[in-house]
């Protein structure tokens, strides 16, 4: 059964949260109390295998992912590739743990999107300074995605009424003709006007 649990540090608005798959307990407890201390994160989630992490990456929301490579059942790689087959951790950074140190390893877990990588048995510095880097990269990435997402909002949005603007008018109205060619579904269009608007300006003014 997967294990969850939850430490308190000295940041409690940011609660960040790790998980850590790896088949050893001391390797996973030394990284829970390297980590502990760092206060780099608030809630510690450890799984034993691949299979393990999986669940729990499904059932909470990650900042991190610390997996060894080399363990019984779905590996470290198998793992990777599943998670990154979900668009939902596409970006997640994944730091692999390995003890057999080989560039063919290196290679094939790049290759299936690892953020990074650590052998074992590693500096706790190391281990610390990698973490930052990749909770950095995460942090810009996250504030570029809103930024984008924000600015697709004004894009198609009128900054005075909050309502839809023509150009959002013009991409709906081409993606529903063609909808309705596909399926061979009737469209309507209805416009609407107001009788002699300009009286409402002259009245309540143009704003």
């Amino acid at each position: 059964m997967a294990e969850s649990i939850a430490i308190e540090v000295a940041k409690p608005a940011e609660r960040r949260q790790i998980l850590i798959v790896d088949d050893s307990i001391t390797v996973r407890k030394g990284i829970v109390e390297t980590l502990t201390d760092s206060g780099l994160f608030e809630v510690f989630h450890e799984a034993r295998d691949g299979a393990e992490g999986l669940a729990l990456l499904h059932e909470h929301a990650m900042d991190l992912v610390l997996c060894d490579v080399v363990m019984p059942g779905i590996d470290g790689f198998e793992f990777l590739a599943r998670a990154r087959s979900e668009a939902a951790f596409a970006e997640l950074p994944v730091l692999m743990l390995t003890g057999q140190e080989t560039v063919e390893q290196k290679i094939r877990g790049l290759e299936l999107g690892a953020s990074d990588y650590l052998t074992k048995p590693f500096d706790e510095g190391e281990l610390i300074a990698r973490i930052k880097v990749q909770l950095k990269l995460k942090d810009l990435q996250d504030q570029l995605r809103a930024a984008n997402r924000a600015m697709q909002v004004l894009l198609v949005t009128d900054p005075l009424t909050g309502v839809h603007n023509r150009r959002y008018l013009t991409e709906s109205l081409g993606k529903e003709v063609r909808r309705a060619q596909r399926y061979h579904t009737p469209l309507s269009v209805i416009l609407a006007d107001i009788d002699h608007f300009k009286r409402v300006n002259d009245m309540f003014g143009h704003l």
